[in-house]
């Protein structure tokens, strides 16, 4: 049995999973979280504190901590005893972190797929340039590391499973859409590291579609469904990590990714990207400066984790599968809904942070407990879904399914 546990990241989402793991210290172990800003860490620590989050005694530690230092990582990880790594850091430190992991024996854990700086939509499936490059090493070694278990990825690829498995005979779509129907009150900001959030929308959008990659330019392609809580809503194809995992390990030929953006969003982002301000190669200033026009948006924004105070409203998010059961047409509809405001009452993050932050932290006591504990590197649609879904039930993000017999909570 795998214990203690070392989050990496100081943003919401890390603030999230440290009271999630402190909820559950009695199977977890101890607690170090660590990013480059050690403040923000203490911070953290000290919300669980005050909200009494540990549910028995146990240490919860801040560090400092430059992931991109493979050695630095891997002292880390011995300093504290850490068996599971929770890498919630930027997306460029991934493959960083996973090489500690290796090194050290601990179980590795993220919520979104590597992005190298210099390179934005690079070919699909994005897994095969980094990650899947890493899978002989991970059996090799030993070592489980489950790739994008947030929730989207993650608990959607584990209702994309869910479905494949238990409610068709074949499966001819998967549509995953993600609603945020809240507002922060703020003129502009991205519910999450701006500049994470802008790269996923300026490149080419990859579906698959009849079985092949398709490409498609962002705001081009739009649906609109009537969605349970948040009522009709548009969203728009966009691409997405989990289309590039599910399309290589379901037999399933279209899947999909749509994304919710409201008017101002949309006539925000074009601005920026028309002036090329979303650029991530660097630019000379009059006066002889080199800056990355990219990072100097993401400085002028807030920061995500300050938008939760305000946060009303709540998220829909799940997957629509359709195929056939019994020679019968079929239609399910998986998802979740979170709501902003219970989401810091709870623990200080915004709803967004909550849906991302909870699922690792459940994917960790199944690696701790040995039902995920797979010693090899896994997409959380290549595991069993069930004990996962049946985890976030308990920890604050239950399924619900909406099918020919209407809308209930699902549970196992």
């Amino acid at each position: 049995m795998k214990k203690n546990v070392l989050i990496i990241g100081g943003g919401g989402v890390a603030r999230v999973a440290a009271h999630k793991c402190a909820q559950h210290n009695d199977t977890l172990g101890n607690i170090a979280i660590a990013s480059r800003t050690l403040a923000k860490c203490e911070d953290i620590v000290a919300s669980v504190l005050e909200k009494g989050s540990m549910k028995t005694e146990g240490r919860i530690q801040a560090y400092a901590l430059d992931a991109l230092d493979v050695s630095a990582t891997v002292q880390l990880i011995q300093e504290t005893e850490s068996q599971i790594v929770i890498n919630l850091g930027s997306a460029f430190v991934n493959m960083s972190v996973l090489q500690a992991c290796l090194e050290t024996g601990a179980a590795y854990l993220d919520t979104a797929i590597h992005e190298d700086p210099a390179k934005i939509c690079e070919t699909p499936p994005w897994y095969a340039n980094y990650e899947w490059k890493r899978k002989a090493a991970c059996k090799e070694k030993g070592v489980t590391a489950i790739l994008g278990v947030g929730f989207d990825p993650g608990v959607v690829n584990a209702y994309a499973a869910l479905a494949y498995n238990d409610y068709f005979d074949s499966v001819e779509s998967i549509d995953i859409i993600d609603i945020n129907a809240g507002s922060h009150g703020r003129y502009f900001a991205t519910n999450f590291d701006p500049e994470i959030n802008f790269r996923e929308f300026t490149g080419r959008v990859y579906s698959w579609q009849n079985s092949q990659w398709q490409t498609n330019k962002m705001f081009e392609v739009s649906r609109t469904d009537d969605l349970p809580v948040v009522g009709k809503q548009t969203s728009y194809m966009t691409g997405h990590d989990e289309v590039h995992s599910l399309s290589q390990n379901l037999n399933v030929p279209n899947v999909r990714f749509w994304m919710g953006f409201g008017e101002h969003y949309i006539n925000v982002f074009t601005v920026l990207k028309n002036l090329g301000l979303l650029s991530e190669q660097p630019v000379k200033t009059a006066e002889g400066l080199e800056v990355v026009p990219l990072k100097v948006v993401k400085a002028c924004l807030p920061d995500p984790s300050s938008l939760a105070p305000d946060y009303t409203g709540k998220t829909c998010i799940g997957d629509v599968v359709k195929g056939l059961k019994d020679g019968q047409e079929k239609e399910v509809f998986i998802y979740n809904v979170a709501d902003h405001e219970e989401a810091y009452a709870e623990v200080g993050s915004q709803g967004i942070s909550y849906t991302a932050g909870v699922p690792p932290v459940a994917a960790a006591i199944l690696v701790a407990n040995g039902s995920w504990d797979v010693a090899e590197m896994r997409n959380v649609e290549q595991l069993d879904p069930k004990p996962f879904l049946n985890l976030l039930n308990q920890m604050g993000l239950p399924t619900r399914i909406k099918d020919e017999q209407g809308d209930r909570p699902l549970t196992f």
